[in-house]
């Protein structure tokens, strides 16, 4: 407990500069590609006026220049307009569409792991379901998002836009996202293993003679790792939403950094990026603030 401090400042520091990180590397390999980026978004023989367009676009003067300029806009919420997916669209508006349907998604799907983590964690759910978990959670996210647009297609066909078809979208989404790819299974077992080593503990077998809660002793000294463990799996459920959102179709945050992709739309891409770098930062800093509440506490509790 001497250096408690130390892992809540390295996560605090990894997440002021994960926002940063994530659109320099990628404006470093958009100058790595063959070409000048502006060719590249839009070919002279096209466009004509390439020169301009690099001006207009800040690709003009290399890509620091570009980085520079396009990070202090975004701290301020200024993400410019989309140059090829939605041209002179603000891109801002892109993301305040795309943005509550990834976090509705993420969280509907986050609801059966926290279940199945506190079930796990209460042996609720017992240890013989297991390997029927893991079997459930072997379907990869791909074949799952496939059955669940079939059944969306079929059953609405030319009217999969609409609001009922999008509600049933984001639920069968949620569903494809917690059990696929040993998400459910994961947190389970997880949890599980984590506790049950807790549970051996000297100090957890006293309070258990004492006739004292084993939840209760078991977890001050858990609950950092269990952060740790539903920040992992909530990162999982953010990467699997974008194969989710591209084959369901549902217009969230993955879909907008696929489509900007394929549109090589840098701007659109950037900004997609950027706004799953702030979502993962937001599970670091939630980790650390646990990890130093915890600490605090601990070194409060009486020692007797």
């Amino acid at each position: 407990m001497k250096r408690w401090w130390i892992r809540p400042l390295v996560r605090l520091g990894a997440a002021l500069l994960l926002p940063i990180a994530v659109p320099l590397v990628i404006t470093l390999f958009i100058w790595a590609l063959p070409g000048d980026p502006a060719s590249i978004v839009c070919p002279p023989e096209i466009c004509g006026g390439t020169d301009k367009l690099a001006a207009d676009w800040h690709l003009d003067q290399g890509p620091w220049h570009f980085f520079t300029w396009w990070i202090q806009g975004a701290v301020t919420g200024e993400f410019g307009n989309s140059w090829r997916l939605q041209p002179g669209f603000p891109v801002a508006e892109l993301l305040a569409e795309s943005i509550p349907w990834t976090a509705s998604l993420v969280a509907l799907a986050f609801v059966p792991l926290l279940l199945g983590a506190t079930g796990a964690a209460t042996r609720f759910i017992p240890a013989k379901l297991d390997g029927v978990l893991q079997g459930v959670g072997l379907t990869p996210a791909v074949v799952l998002s496939l059955c669940a647009a079939a059944l969306v297609t079929i059953r609405y066909g030319a009217f999969a836009y609409d609001d009922e078809a999008m509600r049933v979208k984001l639920v069968l989404g949620a569903l494809v996202l917690g059990l696929a790819d040993q998400a459910l299974s994961g947190a389970v077992t997880g949890v599980r293993g984590l506790m049950e080593s807790e549970r051996t503990q000297r100090y957890v077998q006293i309070a258990i003679l004492r006739g004292e809660s084993v939840l209760a002793n078991t977890l001050p000294n858990t609950v950092g790792a269990l952060a740790g463990q539903m920040r992992a799996r909530l990162l999982h459920l953010l990467s699997g939403a974008v194969i989710v959102e591209v084959i369901v179709r549902i217009d969230g945050l993955g879909d907008l950094l696929w489509q900007g992709t394929l549109a090589q739309d840098f701007g659109v891409v950037l900004a997609a990026a950027f706004g799953f770098s702030v979502l993962s930062a937001s599970l670091l800093l939630i980790q650390a603030l646990v990890e130093v509440f915890t600490a605090l506490h601990i070194r409060r509790a009486p020692t007797a």
